[in-house]
């Protein structure tokens, strides 16, 4: 049995939207991060670092979200949700997820990061005009991938769509600009996909028992 560990309006969204997905059975562990519950023994023992989303399938924990669809892709779905190994689809989508992780989500971060998850004596105010700009260079490279595609990928909605939309609603939330055309067809099309509404709407269920 899959076991998400993981909390509501964070990264673990893309575990569960991917499982939903692929339609595949999981258990919802909720980790209250409010009350410290990523600092106790019991989750370091699961992921040491004490962040969400981390996911445990019988032996095997993984505890990074895009490494965590990348394995469900291989081992329960198909193609194009996560393209075949070594397969040209593949490298494309793994480009993709990279980008998404490495340079779009990066400055989110970032602000994240000053805004309230490091030590207000670590956090430096001066980040955010240039973490803004960073993302909306990373915007303009992700515009000009799109293109006129309904998904990143030629064959269709695929994994790296997943991490790609948290991370566009995640700049949202955030009250970044997303002014390209494209980019904003895209959200409106990846924001009422029923598998993201119901991995929502698990995730809220399990933080209100």
């Amino acid at each position: 049995m899959i076991t998400v560990y993981g909390y509501p309006k964070t990264r673990t969204n893309r575990v569960t939207w991917m499982l939903e997905e692929l339609g595949v059975d999981y258990k919802f562990s909720f980790v209250d991060l409010m009350k410290g519950e990523g600092r106790s023994e019991s989750y370091r023992s699961i992921n040491p670092s004490g962040k969400v989303p981390s996911l445990s399938d019988n032996d095997l924990v993984l505890t990074e979200s895009a490494a965590i669809l990348t394995y469900l892709g291989d081992k329960y779905g198909t193609p194009p949700l996560v393209p075949a190994p070594g397969s040209s689809e593949r490298g494309t989508h793994d480009q993709w997820l990279c980008f998404a992780i490495a340079e779009l989500e990066q400055p989110l971060w970032t602000m994240g990061k000053h805004k309230f998850a490091l030590p207000k004596e670590r956090r430096v105010a001066e980040i955010f005009e240039t973490a803004a700009w960073e993302f909306q260079q990373a915007l303009a490279l992700l515009s000009a991938g799109l293109g006129d595609k309904d998904y990143i990928l030629e064959g269709g909605f695929s994994a790296a769509d997943i991490v790609i939309g948290h991370t566009l609603f995640w700049g949202l939330s955030f009250k970044q600009p997303i002014e390209q055309e494209n980019l904003n067809a895209y959200i409106n099309r990846l924001k009422d996909r029923p598998a993201r509404l119901a991995a929502i709407e698990q995730e809220n269920q399990a933080a209100n028992q």
